[in-house]
């Protein structure tokens, strides 16, 4: 009983809008409250949430991207992609597209990604006479790219909770990434041929070869982690660790654009976002350890096996729960209360745990995307200085390609385990 009544407090501070970490938090003390069980139980259990040699993966992701922004990369990312798609109608939403699947490799982020490459591309699109709804709604929808091929914060997290091989997990990512990447250029190709929106003068060689050469050290990156890690040089925790000391080599002595007056804005902007993610982390882990005593994902996978045993049933039902959750709740929080709750349904009717949690991650991530939360939507249209509702019905035919990428991923397995199942 105590355990629907933390569920219900949890839920009336998440709609009065208090931070996804306090309502957590709250809702569990009371919990213990009603339950007389002694407070010593929130340290230990938010420090043993914490206390993983794997953990150190997001702070030094975190770090490596801000390393890289700082150092240029963005706007090299952005003038490589002109070189390949800049002469085609509606240049700058493809480069949009393009820039995105690159910058995945780098921040493992979607925030990140939408900062970043928003800030750069969305008044460019404006300026050149695209709209500014569709320039907002392309670059939200592109971001969500950012956790699905590595790295990937939230993947490291998912591999934490689970026991699985994070690597795995990271290389499982790589084929949906890419078919989101291809799937996003249906409607931006009806759309900008409609539209008739602008496209550039194709690049002259001499300028091509330069501007290859200049990004070439931003495009190692990616290459020199999954390499790396697929050879088992180093664990995906030492990989990030290894971007760190290549990002800093990059941005200082190759590109020479991090200054001695930018190396404390980066780490103070590193230590707040990674703060505030562990310190999630924790919290939420103490409210995963409620669940879990209560066997509540075990009396949730009761629940709905007992309505049906069909897989391709059980697969929808846990897509539509994922989907709700993603659009109320914070995605790291949502990964940490739902994976370990929904996992042993998934095992149940024979899905592989690697399948499932990207297929969980995929459900989650597209909840920055959609209402009432939609993080990414809403920061790309303060970007974009509009409306979020105008955001919204810009993104529908984003979120059509999304939502079919979904199925593709949750009902044709091979999608998330191919790569994976090629690996020792």
């Amino acid at each position: 009983m105590n355990v629907w009544i933390m569920f219900i407090i949890f839920l009336i501070l998440l709609f009065t809008r208090v931070p996804i970490a306090y309502s957590l938090g709250i809702s569990a003390v009371i919990y213990l409250l009603l339950e007389g069980i002694p407070f010593n139980i929130v340290a230990e259990k938010m420090y043993a949430g914490m206390d993983s040699f794997t953990m150190v993966c997001i702070p030094s992701f975190i770090l490596a991207g801000n390393l890289m922004n700082t150092g240029g990369i963005t706007k090299r990312i952005v003038a490589f992609c002109n070189v390949f798609v800049g002469h085609i109608r509606g240049a700058l939403a493809y480069i949009n597209i393009l820039a995105s699947v690159l910058f995945a490799g780098i921040s493992g982020t979607a925030l990140a990604d939408v900062a970043s490459l928003g800030s750069m591309l969305i008044p460019a699109m404006k300026d050149e006479g695209y709209d500014a709804d569709f320039s907002v709604a392309i670059t939200a929808s592109t971001s969500v790219v950012g956790p699905i091929i590595p790295p990937s914060v939230p993947m490291v997290i998912a591999g934490t909770l689970t026991n699985l091989s994070i690597a795995k997990l990271f290389v499982g990512g790589i084929m949906p990434g890419l078919i989101m990447g291809l799937g996003f250029i249906i409607p931006t190709y009806y759309m900008s041929k409609k539209r008739n929106y602008p496209k550039h003068e194709r690049v002259p060689m001499k300028e091509r070869v330069k501007i290859i050469k200049d990004v070439i050290w931003a495009l190692l990156m990616p290459l020199i982690l999954m390499v790396g890690i697929l050879s088992g040089i180093f664990t995906p925790t030492e990989a990030s660790i290894v971007t760190v000391l290549y990002a800093f080599v990059v941005g200082i002595f190759i590109y020479k654009e991090i200054k001695l007056k930018d190396i404390f804005p980066i780490f103070r902007d590193t230590v707040i976002a990674a703060g505030s993610v562990i310190i999630l982390v924790g919290i939420a882990n103490l409210f995963a350890w409620i669940l879990t005593s209560e066997r509540v994902p075990q009396t949730i996978a009761s629940g709905i096996l007992s309505i049906t045993e069909n897989p391709i049933l059980v697969i929808l039902i846990m897509n539509i729960v994922l989907l709700f959750t993603g659009m109320f709740m914070e995605s790291i929080a949502a990964i940490i209360i739902m994976i370990p709750v929904l996992l042993p349904v998934a095992t149940a009717i024979g899905m592989s745990p690697i399948h499932f949690s990207i297929m969980a991650i995929l459900n989650l991530m597209i909840g920055l995307v959609t209402p009432p939360v939609g993080l990414c939507l809403t920061t790309a249209a303060q970007i974009g200085k509009i409306s979020t509702g105008r955001a919204i019905k810009a993104n529908a035919p984003f979120l059509v390609v999304l939502l079919v990428i979904l199925a593709l991923v949750s009902y044709v397995p091979a999608v998330t385990t191919f790569l994976p199942g090629l690996m020792k």
